[in-house]
């Protein structure tokens, strides 16, 4: 078994490192807080932890799971510390400007992204199989060394997970679309919901939101953090992504200005046959 460093113990940390203490690999755990090293060991999500980042030393694969700003800046840290040929891998949803120069500072760096959450964050809703059945991306470069893709990538499929892999941009450009333009739109059905001007019909909404509006504005009501960092570290893509599903909204507004009912029928019977593509996997 590989013995293996995750720094950062979050969410998709902690579970990465409770499926692989579970499969049999010694995982050290690098977390800021004491706290949050001792509480990892108590669950099972680390074999060893502590807040020292020379704990990679030894570690043949490194788990990057920091947030997105953090991400170079740890990259770099830990590189005095690194065993030659060691691994390092991230879990970034965004790649663009990340791989490039990781790239640049550790030869065997390979992008990655698990694409499981939850709207909660921290170790403590950290969770075994939560990668099972979801996209987990690599985005190897022309740089990339070919054995270090092939060790992250048996990793990833030992934990269930869908493997998937394309350039960085590439990655941006989708993840855009699925995951970072969505949080944008359900957090803006919220607040356009919280600017009904009449307290009693504000009210009367919120008792009425059922099934629909909850599946709707769900990622809306995740950590404001990381849909920060997402628009903050992936800006182009999400700003092209943005103006097109502005224009999007302006049609549908106009169909139903001019009553052009059987137009917006063609429009909402096209988004019907195209969901399943999108959601296949789920």
């Amino acid at each position: 078994m590989e013995r293996i460093a995750i720094v950062g113990l979050g969410l998709i940390g902690g579970s990465l490192g409770l499926d692989l203490t579970r499969q049999g690999h010694p995982v050290v755990g690098i977390a800021r807080r004491v706290e949050t090293a001792k509480a990892a060991l108590a669950m099972g999500a680390a074999t060893e932890a502590g807040t020292d980042l020379a704990l990679v030393a030894g570690a043949e694969v490194v788990f990057i799971c920091t947030p997105i700003d953090a991400v170079v800046a740890t990259a770099e840290a830990i590189a005095p510390y690194l065993s030659a040929g060691a691994v390092v891998t991230d879990v970034a949803s965004v790649k663009g400007e990340l791989v490039p120069a990781i790239e640049a500072m550790w030869p065997d760096f390979v992008g990655g992204h698990p694409m499981a959450g939850k709207a909660e964050a921290g170790l403590a809703v950290a969770e075994m199989g939560l990668f099972q059945d979801r996209p987990y991306v690599l985005t190897p470069t022309a740089a990339t060394n070919s054995a270090a893709l092939e060790r992250v990538r048996a990793i990833a499929a030992s934990l269930g997970a869908n493997l998937c892999q394309c350039h960085p941009d590439q990655h941006d450009r989708a993840v855009a679309w699925i995951s970072h333009l969505p949080v944008m739109v359900s957090s803006s059905l919220i607040l356009a919901c919280q600017g009904e001007a009449d307290p009693a019909i504000l009210a009367l909404a919120q008792t009425l939101a059922s099934s629909g509006f909850q599946d709707t504005s769900r990622v809306g009501g995740g950590v404001p953090e990381l849909g920060t960092l997402m628009a903050r570290h992936n800006r182009a893509a999400l700003l092209d992504a943005l103006t097109q599903y502005q224009q999007q909204l302006e049609w549908i507004r106009n169909a139903i200005a001019n009553e052009d009912w059987d137009a917006l029928h063609d429009a909402l019977s096209q988004s019907q046959t195209a969901r399943p593509a999108y959601i296949k996997s789920a």
